[in-house]
């Protein structure tokens, strides 16, 4: 398994990181609590060493499941939370903080993020020192290692560096979905800030297992992503069966192919989440993969069937 450093830390961080939304239940179909622990033990297992999660996701169940799945190898991994765009008032972070600490059953929080930006749904528009400033606290308590932020804009992230030292970026980031390398990518490389690119298997259509006429389960946040959603969808399906022979020809699966792509970037991980051993399985042999220069022009030349024809918005969603 490749590692990447974490900003400035020294903090290393498995190419793959183990996403825990589904963990969380809630905006998903069909999730078994005990399937998921386990998936996060065999994630352990199989050399992923970073899992990241987040208070909103079933509102401090998924961080739960992920704490009791780790607690007896808590020395050896990094675990990431975030808080909420609705709690970004200074004592509301600090509360937040001490809610996951006792949900994830540690007393340190490797990575502590902004999970969205001020005034993001709804919520109050607070300025942005006011988490931040929090943070720096909560890091001087020694209750967190380092502060990343996540979905921010190339001028929120300016923003936020200036305000304190920011070690991360969570963006969406897939061949399907490239808005970072024009916002922010540049930013995060100029300032040594890593990438912890979410959905790299755009939620699952780089594994090939969705075809045209698949219909999402009731309760099933992905049927609002728009690469689901007409016209795109169609596109997508095209640029999938180009992929395939790649994928036949490197002899490793497609979302193995989508990992490796995403991690092949400077100082950037891939989040992806498992609900069982073969996919944890799938997810982490993709750490290992190289993909040569050739290769990566392929693969860019696929991707772009889907991203030339997608708008500004950098938000996945239509929730």
């Amino acid at each position: 398994m490749q590692t990447v450093s974490l900003g400035k830390t020294d903090i290393q961080l498995s190419a793959i990181v183990m996403g825990t939304w589904q963990a969380g239940r809630s905006m998903w179909a069909d999730i078994d609590d005990a399937q998921t622990r386990q998936a996060v033990q065999d994630a352990f297992e199989a050399g992923i060493t970073t899992f990241d999660t987040a208070t909103v996701y079933g509102n401090g169940h998924s961080e739960r499941i992920v704490g009791g799945a780790l607690a007896h190898c808590r020395s050896e991994v990094v675990i990431a939370t975030k808080v909420f765009s609705n709690r970004l008032r200074r004592d509301q972070v600090m509360a937040a903080c001490e809610q996951s600490l006792r949900d994830l059953g540690t007393d340190y929080i490797d990575l502590y993020q902004i999970h969205w930006p001020p005034g993001s749904f709804g919520a109050e528009t607070v300025p942005l020192s006011e988490p931040l400033e929090a943070m720096e606290r909560l890091q001087a308590q020694g209750k967190i290692r380092a502060i990343g932020v996540s979905n921010f804009s190339r001028n929120q992230l300016a923003e936020a560096h200036r305000i304190c030292p920011i070690s991360s970026l969570q963006p969406p980031y897939s061949l399907f979905w490239r808005h970072h390398e024009a916002e922010t990518m540049d930013f995060c490389r100029e300032n040594n800030i890593t990438v912890l690119a979410y959905s790299p298997m755009a939620q699952g259509l780089l594994t090939g297992k969705f075809g045209p006429e698949h219909r999402f389960a009731p309760g099933d946040h992905r049927a609002k992503n728009r690469l689901f959603q007409a016209p795109l969808y169609d596109r997508v399906q095209e640029a999938l069966a180009r992929l395939r022979p790649v994928a036949e020809r490197l002899a490793v699966s497609p979302g193995q192919l989508a990992l490796a792509w995403v991690v092949a970037h400077k100082n950037t991980c891939a989040i992806a989440g498992a609900r069982n051993p073969e996919q944890v399985r799938q997810n982490a042999g993709a750490g290992d993969l190289v993909l040569d220069e050739a290769v990566m022009a392929e693969l860019d030349r696929i991707g772009r069937v889907v991203t030339d024809h997608l708008d500004d918005d950098p938000v996945p969603w239509h929730f």
